[in-house]
């Protein structure tokens, strides 16, 4: 019987993982290529020997997205599966028309194919888009859980951009972990909040082996999404976030619609800076397609430290990369605060970009106002450092997850923008919790 010939899209991440829960083992399909997207410097090299088992002895190679038609062509391929997150609809099918129109099917591998159970209960904080605020969401859940007494492990969606044998499985309990690991800023921003939290966490390739190891030391995993990607793990309880400064997305990308559609609870965040027509459209949406879900509002208040030293003066503001980037926001958590505590400018740092940041902003216009803090590879944190301090601001104001004074110099007065989630009225998730898992 002939085997079907499989190439895998993806992104360093959700394709990594199908094919190690679906693929790696089973002989009647033959996963010729990954191809890669989104993510800089990750094509061109190949997913390992040691982590694709025994059926590919050589690996498997990973190549541009834009080979996409001559691969099908060259390597005969069957069946093209499409498997990373955070794009619209209408892209999704483009993509399909391409395959298609090249001879192969087209592939959407749904929760029940991808999905690992724990033993564990696990709670699962995913979200509509990137950006949403998934991660105050799932410090909250964290805080939250301990407090009842039980012991939490997070384990966060991949973001494997370094050597992938050695990240396999990846534990993070402290700053010098991230060190050992050799964290890229995306990483950082992920993963030290929770280790501010005293908290753990989990992350890497592998994700039925990760799940096991961290099973071992928790009562409750939680799963800490990334993009708007739904769980690599079954979950009891799924907490799904939505943002009404981009209402209506919750409907028209993928796979945010999915979690959309199948959450417990949705929380519609930012209501203390989206109109009340935009936070209506989504509660709107969620009752049609969603009924039985548990709606929360909420809000993302700003913490500044030292935030009195930005008024009157002119500053560049640093925010989060993703957000902005395959995101599509045009700003973010450090420009509303820049605003608020009466900046006399925020200069554009369009003009004094180097490198692959000056390349950003070719391929994403809308962020011309903000610097997004792209940081992949060492030599792209270095063209971010040089670009903040080519600016010639009086303050920086870092809207990122982390401080970014940790990872580069920066030669100006510096203020960290610092956001939590902040539910409004009954129920919350404290509720929410405590129903499910009290006792």
């Amino acid at each position: 019987m002939e085997k079907v010939r499989v190439i895998i899209m993806g992104a360093a991440g959700r394709d990594f993982h199908n094919f190690n829960v679906f693929f790696r083992n089973r002989p009647e399909y033959e996963v010729v290529a990954f191809t890669a997207t989104q993510i800089p410097n990750i094509e061109g090299r190949v997913y390992p020997k040691e982590l694709a088992g025994e059926l590919y002895p050589n690996g498997i190679p990973i190549y541009p997205e834009s080979d996409l038609p001559k691969l099908i062509k060259e390597l005969n391929v069957h069946r093209v599966v499409f498997a990373y997150s955070d794009v619209p609809h209408e892209y999704v099918m483009h993509k399909a028309s391409i395959v298609l129109a090249n001879g192969a099917d087209f592939w959407l591998m749904g929760p029940d194919a991808t999905m690992v159970k724990s033993t564990k209960p696990v709670v699962s904080v995913c979200a509509v888009r990137t950006g949403s605020g998934k991660s105050q969401t799932t410090r909250k859940v964290v805080r939250i859980l301990r407090e009842m007494g039980k012991k939490v492990v997070s384990i966060r969606h991949p973001m494997p951009y370094g050597n992938l044998v050695e990240q396999a499985v990846q534990r993070f309990a402290t700053y010098e972990d991230l060190d050992r690991y050799k964290c890229t800023i995306e990483e950082r921003e992920e993963y030290e909040p929770h280790i501010d939290l005293g908290a753990v966490i989990y992350s890497g390739v592998d994700y039925e082996k990760i799940l096991r190891e961290a099973e071992k030391e928790a009562d409750i995993i939680v799963w800490d999404g990334g993009n708007n990607d739904f769980p690599f793990y079954k979950s009891d309880l799924r907490i799904v976030v939505a943002d009404p400064l981009r209402a209506g997305h919750e409907l028209t990308y993928h796979p945010g619609e999915t979690n959309f559609r199948s959450a417990d609870v949705i929380v519609i965040n930012k209501e203390d800076t989206a109109d009340f027509e935009s936070i209506e459209l989504v509660r709107n949406h969620a009752r049609e397609v969603n009924p039985n879900a548990v709606i929360i509002d909420a809000a993302s208040p700003i913490f500044v430290d030292n935030g009195e030293i930005v008024r009157g003066k002119k500053v560049v503001v640093v925010e989060d990369g993703p957000t902005l980037t395959h995101g599509e926001m045009s700003y973010g958590a450090g420009y509303i605060a820049a605003r608020k505590l009466g900046a006399s400018e925020i200069i554009s740092p369009v003009p004094y970009a180097v490198g692959s940041i000056k390349s950003t902003y070719e391929k994403y216009s809308q962020t011309k106002d903000v610097l997004p803090a792209m940081g992949y590879s060492d030599v792209q944190i270095r063209e971010l450092e040089q670009t903040i301090n080519s600016i010639p601001a009086d303050v920086v104001v870092i809207g990122t997850p982390i401080d970014l004074r940790r990872v580069i110099k920066i030669n100006k007065p510096a203020v960290r923008v610092r956001y939590e989630l902040q539910e409004i009225g009954k129920p919350d998730l404290k509720d929410i919790l405590t129903e499910k898992f009290g006792g």
